[in-house]
């Protein structure tokens, strides 16, 4: 970990309100998974946002607003996600996501596939399209036409929107995660 974790008595008072509205904002969202130490510092993407409020503040804004910008079926959402984890090795996003899409009916089969770097099996058709989405995105590159519309024909417009702009802001978690070497929690 290159950043230091930052327990609640050793935050500024320019950290204050953005450790506050994060810690709220992940312990209402996440349940299942470790995000927040013992002593009330903050883990995952959230320590390293809280060491500089300036962009913390605004990349926690896009967090909330992609929270309430759903218009993918959950378990799309988290194939999304968990192949972007993967792509870059995101140590903590893999850990949470795994949860989380194991939650939303992933199995242990498609999770490894996923994590392996290939499409699961028995997919619904719009997990798989998120999955072929995600990767196509990932490679570089224009989206190819025909997966797109295959999107807009699944997902319409907002949930087409949704997936590009997950794929993206993950990417974004992702290289924040290893750029400050966050690692799982040990708990």
């Amino acid at each position: 970990m290159r950043l230091p974790y930052i327990p609640p008595g050793d935050l500024t008072s320019e950290q204050r309100p953005l450790y506050e509205d994060m810690k709220a904002g992940a312990a209402a969202k996440y349940q299942t998974f470790e995000t927040a130490r013992v002593d009330g510092a903050l883990v995952g993407p959230w320590s390293a946002w809280l060491h500089e409020p300036e962009l913390g503040a605004p990349i926690w804004g896009l967090s909330k607003a992609m929270t309430r910008f759903k218009y993918l079926p959950e378990i799309a959402r988290q194939i999304a996600i968990l192949v972007v984890g993967a792509r870059f090795k995101a140590a903590y996003e893999i850990y949470a996501h795994s949860i989380v899409g194991r939650s939303a009916g992933l199995e242990e089969t498609q999770l490894a596939a996923v994590l392996g770097g290939t499409c699961p099996a028995g997919l619904t058709r719009e997990a798989e399209t998120a999955y072929d989405v995600a990767t196509a995105l990932l490679s570089g590159g224009v989206l190819d036409e025909t997966l797109y519309e295959r999107s807009l024909a699944l997902f319409e417009q907002r949930g087409t929107d949704e997936l590009i702009y997950l794929v993206g802001y993950y990417c974004l978690i992702s290289i924040t995660l290893n750029g400050f070497d966050i690692p799982v929690p040990s708990s």
